[in-house]
């Protein structure tokens, strides 16, 4: 399946957004860990490896378990502000490389995670790395933050803020949690657990969320100011003693890949 996104590189559509990726972007529950040790054998000593690792979010997460994770990420930005936020921890490793071409060798991982990370990549291609790179028996675990069943007013504001300003939000947003492409990754069944997330923004926060997406435009698109102007009346709406909850649901598709 080809996607018109796909066309804009998106190896590389985070590198201007690094800082606001690292401060902005929320983190995942610890029940997501305790889920993946009950269910997917994460325990001390596990190799796990982290696919579209970003910034490392979810790596920092992981290695809270005394597992080794290797990140892989093919963005050199990206890439570069994980290694400096966890290379201290010497179970971390990361590697240029993508879903598809991982460069880790056959059988050499327990588990395989992606957060926020699947909807840009090709599913058969991505799907046989997978199964290439995990020992028999592995497990994979596809993990992100998405709107909660029911928008709460703030996220409805929000939401019609980035279809005035951001054109390619609607693209973006369609391939995020794509049940169809999801069951054809796992080539039949697999698991949903879902977890309560949020953040707390003042202002600054919201603006740095907001522009941590690779659909916002930029500082010199003629989008950007009007935009801006847009997302302080909509904070202005919705803040209580200047702040604002930014609800999410926590998605962990999880399973085995099932040989067809």
């Amino acid at each position: 399946m080809t996607h018109g996104v796909r066309m804009l590189r998106s190896t590389e559509r985070f590198s201007s957004r690094v800082e606001n990726y690292i401060k902005y972007r929320p983190g995942y529950p610890a029940a997501v860990l305790e889920l993946l040790q009950a269910q997917c054998a994460l325990a001390p000593g596990s190799i796990v490896a982290d696919v579209g690792a970003g910034t490392g979010i979810l790596t920092a997460l992981l290695l809270k378990s005394g597992a080794a994770v290797v990140a892989v990420e093919p963005n050199r930005e990206m890439r570069a502000a994980a290694e400096r936020l966890l290379s201290g921890d010497g179970r971390f490793r990361s590697v240029a490389g993508t879903a598809e071409a991982t460069t880790l060798p056959a059988g050499s991982v327990a588990l395989v995670v992606a957060g926020q990370a699947f909807h840009w990549f090709d599913v058969q291609r991505a799907r046989a790395e997978f199964i290439r790179v995990l020992k028999p028996g592995g497990c994979v675990a596809l993990i992100s933050n998405e709107q909660p069943p029911e928008p709460t007013p703030l996220l409805a504001d929000y939401e019609a803020l980035l279809r005035r300003h951001a054109a390619e939000y609607d693209e973006i947003s369609s391939l995020r949690v794509d049940e169809t492409r999801i069951r054809e990754f796992f080539g039949g069944r697999c698991e949903l657990t879902t977890f309560p997330n949020q953040q707390i923004f003042e202002f600054a926060g919201l603006e740095g969320r907001l522009l941590s997406s690779s659909y916002a435009p930029e500082p010199g698109h003629p989008q950007h100011e009007p935009m801006l102007a847009g997302l302080k009346e909509v904070f202005e709406r919705h803040q209580r003693a200047g702040q604002v909850v930014f609800p999410y649901q926590t998605l962990v598709y999880w399973g085995r890949l099932e040989q067809r």
